[in-house]
């Protein structure tokens, strides 16, 4: 099951792939002219997107942590799995532009963002790999609705370590079109955001999440039913002992 949620969040990185052109490769190709020189400009890309995905992985310990504690105490785990299918569903709705509800919740992303921005612009003009390093690990917390999603689906996994490397793997998936986007960024963009291409992943996208949906749902029911056969079994047993 790790495996699946860790290479389901590596997919799910590949299939927001226009959604990350689109809000961040703007500010890789400007990160990336930002560099010093010409042959710097590749190692600094590298370590931006590094800091970014330990960022994620951060991120996805933090959640995993609080949705293991939310399963083990409160029984939320099947919850936790209903909540990541939703929100996959909508990220799937707002990348083809039929319901972008989940714009509201990257303005709510926003309030931390508003706190960390002066800090990221004091490192815009880089001049190592290290500080190219820790801008990307504040990059990392730009309000983003792709992201969020991913996260919902991390927490699901009820465990840090888990969730910290399924959202390094979503970072993984990620990385390929924000790489290219830092030197090819209007060509890329304007390939990724076609509209058949976008629908086409949102459709995807959507389909994983009704999947998540129905195998959170289907658990959670046949959970139930085997509390329920264990329990009656135990009633059986011990009528049997008194009598």
């Amino acid at each position: 099951m790790e495996v699946m949620s860790i290479t389901s969040m590596l997919l799910i990185g590949l299939l927001g792939a226009g959604h990350c052109v689109g809000m961040c490769g703007g500010i890789v190709a400007a990160l990336g002219f930002a560099a010093d020189s010409s042959q710097s400009r590749w190692p600094i890309i590298l370590t931006y997107n590094l800091g970014r995905i330990s960022s994620y992985g951060l991120m996805g310990a933090l959640v995993g942590l609080l949705g293991q504690f939310g399963d083990q105490h409160l029984a939320l785990g099947p919850w936790l799995r209903v909540f990541a299918g939703v929100l996959l569903i909508l990220m799937g709705l707002y990348l083809a532009n039929w319901w972008r509800v989940l714009t509201l919740l990257e303005r709510a992303g926003q309030l931390l963002w508003n706190k960390l921005q002066p800090i990221s612009n004091g490192l815009f003009q880089v001049h190592s790999v290290a500080k190219g390093f820790l801008y990307g690990m504040l990059w990392g917390w730009l309000p983003c609705g792709l992201v969020y999603s991913a996260l919902a689906f991390a927490g699901a996994s009820a465990s840090p370590i888990t969730g910290a490397v399924a959202m390094m793997a979503f970072g993984v998936g990620t990385l390929p079109a924000m790489l290219a986007g830092g030197i090819f960024s209007s060509q890329l963009r304007s390939l990724l955001q076609g509209r058949l291409l976008r629908v086409t992943m949102a459709l995807i996208l959507i389909v994983f999440g009704g999947w998540t949906l129905w195998t959170a749902i289907s658990h959670s029911h046949h959970s139930s039913v085997s509390s329920e056969s264990s329990s009656g079994a135990n009633i059986g047993h011990e009528h049997m002992q008194h009598r």
